[in-house]
């Protein structure tokens, strides 16, 4: 058995900067992850997305180029070379944070992590014991009840970042950031794209005015959406995906995309047992990420806030420096006492 200041389950965002800011304060850390270190953002969310997006604006701008006076012609969108370039920008930042964690003598463990007692994280039947416990385990792609996903003409944004080809019309099922990304990278190589949402705007949890910019920005692009409407149902045919709305309308395509959201990454993992008070899947915690359990602390997509990387990064950062605080006023508490107490001859 190992001890530890800190030990973080999950190497995502709010884990790995937790475990970076709480080495960096002389804490020691232990960072725990089932598969890559730095965690959806890094390898199915944010970083690969950007890098589809970089693509599909040359895509366009090499579609444009004559109206800046540049002669280039637009052949094709090469898959192969595409995935080449995303995938070479995730592997150069993973390799960048790998670097960055061995440089601050963090224990790294590979495998899945479970909540065992209120102070230990067992892994590969190894156990790991901290003064803190960081839960970080994230989130999952979620799909709707009766909504199977096949990985092939049904997926969700984890299939979406691995295809290598270029769909001929994909519709996507609910219009928030993951929806419209994918959205706008698929009309730029070139795909006939539908964006169904619920809610009356694209992006609805921005304010509306923006939401109406999309909008119009959609329009002029020619990507089509059915807002204020919900799914019905879908059926899989030889040729795609036909998907039927509550209104009665119906929508063909050759690839349906859910992205009707995440949910948190928190069955079997030990939480209940331990007594930290859960909520639809999410762990509850104050304005500290505390839970209501002393000393086990949780951030990013595993807590109701908004699932953002940079909001589960500086949740991380604030538990590291509330743990150091904690340490350093326990310190300073038990110095002051044994400078009170007499001297012994």
């Amino acid at each position: 058995m190992s001890n530890f200041d800190l030990v973080v389950l999950g190497g995502g965002s709010g884990g790995y900067a937790a475990a970076l800011r709480g080495a960096q304060l002389g804490l020691s850390v232990a960072l725990i992850e089932a598969d890559k270190l730095g965690g959806t953002c890094l390898h199915r969310g944010c970083i690969p997305t950007k890098a589809l997006l970089h693509a599909g604006e040359i895509a366009d701008g090499a579609r444009d180029a004559s109206h800046f006076g540049v002669n280039a012609t637009f052949n094709s969108i090469d898959m192969t070379g595409v995935n080449a370039y995303k995938d070479g920008v995730v592997s150069k930042l993973h390799k960048g944070l790998q670097g960055l964690v061995k440089s601050r003598n963090i224990t790294f463990i590979e495998g899945h992590g479970k909540l065992v007692s209120k102070d230990t994280i067992e892994v590969n039947g190894a156990r790991y014991t901290g003064k803190n416990i960081l839960l970080a385990t994230g989130s999952y792609a979620r799909t709707l009840p009766g909504l199977d996903i096949d990985g092939k003409k049904v997926i969700t944004s984890d299939q979406a970042m691995k295809m290598e080809y270029v769909p001929k019309s994909v519709i996507v099922l609910g219009g928030g950031v993951i929806g419209c990304e994918f959205a706008s990278v698929w009309k730029s190589f070139g795909a006939e794209v539908t964006i169904i949402e619920g809610l009356p705007h694209l992006v609805a949890l921005e304010d509306e005015s923006s939401s109406k910019q999309l909008e119009r920005a959609y329009r002029k692009r020619g990507i089509n959406f059915e807002l204020g409407v919900r799914f019905k149902s879908h059926a899989v045919t030889a040729d795609g995906v036909t998907v039927t709305l509550e209104d009665g309308k119906t929508f063909t395509a050759e690839v349906l995309l859910v992205a009707v959201g995440r949910g948190p990454v928190s069955a079997n993992l030990g939480y209940e047992e331990q007594g930290i008070t859960m909520d639809r899947g999410y762990v509850l915690v104050d304005n500290k990420c505390r839970t209501n359990v002393p000393g086990i602390w949780a951030v990013g997509d595993l807590i109701p806030t908004l699932q953002l990387a940079h909001v589960g990064f500086g949740e991380g950062i604030l538990v590291a420096e509330e743990i150091d605080q904690l340490i350093t006023t326990v310190f300073l508490a038990l110095l002051t006492q044994s400078q009170r107490l007499p001297l012994l001859v």
